[in-house]
């Protein structure tokens, strides 16, 4: 990696992934240390890494490696934070948009529980997390044709509609093969499930990378079951515009490209994500790369008149509320 020390802040102690001989390599164990709220410790952040270039891939077609796509999110959305010692307290992860011909949508990895360290002086990490998917319509979809029929009918019934992330679609993770586990691992190095192309690695930029493997479970249920058939329909759009990104039982990977370390602004970190849901809203996920695969080839969504069909569908479920 090409960065150098003599680009990084003073203050760094280090320690903390010391403390314990069960945080080291190769097979870090973080189960002493509690989970942590996301957003409770933010004064304690003194430093971060950017994660520039967060590279995503998954198949688009489940259990075939040949359809697997690749596809760069954000460049300035997401970091992980840290104190003096390297010890983990936030990490904002990533924000994106995405459209069909009919619909645009918001998705977004809420972290809801984070551990773990920071290691400066060798350059490695290891940290759980917990977190869900959250997917919601963009604010364009109001003028969609179909919408203010669903909408009055949701209305009506007081029911959580989609259109922001507070009644977003919420979507459920756990480790790999392992279900009942939702707690999952952030390790060195790329993802060793594939190899990256070389427009999905940033070798000679980054300071350093680590990656994620989370498989997608099923919809977080809502406890209407009309509310929730509906959402699985918005879902299975979501899905054909994404190439499945969110299908049940599909694996999703980010290989994590980190900047060189940094101070942080604790003001600035508290309403760092706020700030860029605004900016996805208004145009559908700044500063993404198109979805492409192993080959350069760029992916292409399934037939805009399933989608339609699924439209149909979903009024139909509204219907049912009258």
């Amino acid at each position: 990696m090409p960065a150098g020390n003599e680009n990084v802040p003073p203050g760094w102690i280090g320690g903390f992934a010391e403390s314990n001989p069960a945080f080291a390599y190769p097979d870090p164990n973080l189960k002493s240390l509690p989970m942590l709220d996301n957003m409770a410790n933010i004064r304690r952040i003194k430093r971060q890494q950017k994660v520039y270039w967060p590279e995503f891939s998954w198949q688009t077609i489940l259990n075939d490696e040949s359809s697997r796509c690749f596809q760069r999110f954000a460049h300035d959305i997401s970091s992980i934070g840290y104190d003096n010692t390297g010890r983990i307290w936030s990490i904002i992860c990533p924000q994106q948009g995405a459209c069909t011909k009919n619909i645009c949508f918001n998705v977004e990895v809420t972290v809801t529980g984070q551990r773990g360290w920071i290691n400066e002086t060798n350059r490695e990490l290891a940290a759980d997390m917990t977190v869900e998917g959250k997917i919601w319509f963009s604010p364009s979809v109001k003028s969609k044709w179909w919408f203010k029929i669903v909408w009055d009918l949701f209305a009506k019934k007081e029911l959580p509609f989609p259109i922001d992330k507070e009644n977003a679609i919420q979507v459920s993770t756990h480790a790999v093969g392992k279900p009942h586990r939702p707690i999952f691992t952030i390790l060195n190095d790329q993802s060793p499930r594939f190899d990256a192309p070389w427009f999905a690695q940033h070798k000679i930029r980054a300071w350093d990378v680590g990656h994620i493997d989370v498989q997608i479970g099923g919809i977080v249920p809502t406890g209407n079951s009309t509310v929730d058939a509906f959402n699985q329909k918005v879902l299975d759009i979501f899905n054909i515009a994404t190439g499945n990104m969110l299908l049940e039982e599909n694996v999703l990977t980010w290989n994590l490209w980190f900047t060189t370390p940094e101070y942080v602004n604790t003001l600035e970190w508290k309403t760092h994500a706020a700030l860029w849901r605004l900016a996805i809203d208004a145009d559908h996920g700044p500063n993404s790369s198109p979805k492409r695969y192993a080959d350069g080839s760029i992916f292409e969504p399934s037939s805009e008149d399933l989608i339609l069909t699924i439209i149909h569908d979903i009024i139909e479920i509204a219907e049912e509320l009258l």
